[in-house]
């Protein structure tokens, strides 16, 4: 039986009955089928109400009056509707400098290799932009004003969250956690219509190119070798054989000391054969010293 579905024996919660539109328990497993064929996405069974909300917004935008249509016709769609479901569906929480017994780790790792080879840094799960822009920040506070050699790429499957990232534009409580110091140096205060908000200054912005990536696609437009990749709270959204297909991927595109960050609650044990733990979510090639 496919993962996505197995499992799944109680009716629909008491919560759904009477909304706007009809949705059934084979409209949910059928959605649960969707996203992970498409996206490796293995959706909780709790799950019922986040995806109807999300998905009748959809219903309401494209004038479908059912869930069974929808589907129907997002199975033979051939424009945008499958990235627009795949973007409903997905969650985006993020902030700057998130789990920050990370970034320290990730410092004495630059510092070690200098500035004697270019250094490639891949961030898998960028969302609104926190994370690739904290990796820059501490690329920049360790190699000061020569950054010429470092380059991030962020990628992540949802399109909307890479269009806040590529921008670069938040608001202000987004950035109280950060220094007086990160402030000055990284960000531009917003001003008239702009009041309220921060930008990223232009020189941090160039360090990081931003790239739509679905991890479950058969290549990657990142190339290694790669000296970092961050892979933080996104694994948790896939069942352990795609775990482990993707980690299989990440392996052969990393430098022989290269490190990649998981997420707090993310483990890979049943990838040992690929990666070693370092401790604090920091991981090895199983085959390095």
């Amino acid at each position: 039986m496919n993962p996505v579905v197995s499992g799944l024996r109680a009716p629909l919660s008491a919560g759904l009955a009477g909304r706007e539109f009809a949705f059934s328990l084979a409209d949910f497993e059928r959605v649960r089928q969707l996203i992970y064929q498409h996206a490796g996405i293995s959706l909780s069974p709790i799950k019922q109400d986040m995806v109807y909300s999300r998905l009748a917004r959809r219903l309401r935008a494209t004038g479908m009056t059912s869930f069974a249509a929808y589907l129907d016709a997002l199975e033979t769609d051939k424009g945008d509707e499958w990235e627009r479901f795949v973007n409903s569906l997905t969650t985006n929480l993020t902030s700057f400098f998130r789990e920050p017994h990370h970034f320290p780790i990730f410092a004495e790792h630059l510092r070690r290799i200098g500035s004697k080879r270019p250094i490639r840094i891949w961030c898998s799960a960028a969302s609104t932009g926190e994370e690739p822009y904290s990796i820059a920040m501490t690329v920049a506070e360790t190699f000061g004003a020569d950054t010429s050699h470092v380059s991030i790429i962020a990628s992540d499957l949802d399109t909307h969250v890479l269009a806040t990232a590529e921008k670069g534009v938040y608001p202000l409580e987004r950035v109280e956690k950060l220094t007086p110091e990160q402030l000055r140096k990284f960000f531009l205060r917003g001003t008239g219509g702009q009041e309220g908000f921060v930008s990223v200054r232009p020189e941090l912005r160039r360090m990081v190119s931003f790239l739509r990536i679905n991890l479950l696609d058969a290549s990657y437009a990142v190339k290694g070798p790669l000296d970092v990749i961050f892979c933080r709270n996104v694994m948790i959204y896939f069942d352990r054989p795609t775990q482990y297909k993707i980690l299989s991927r990440f392996a052969p595109m990393m430098q022989p000391d290269g490190l990649m960050f998981a997420g707090h609650s993310e483990s890979f044990m049943h990838a040992a054969n690929l990666f070693k733990s370092q401790g604090k979510t920091v991981y090895t090639l199983a085959s390095a010293p």
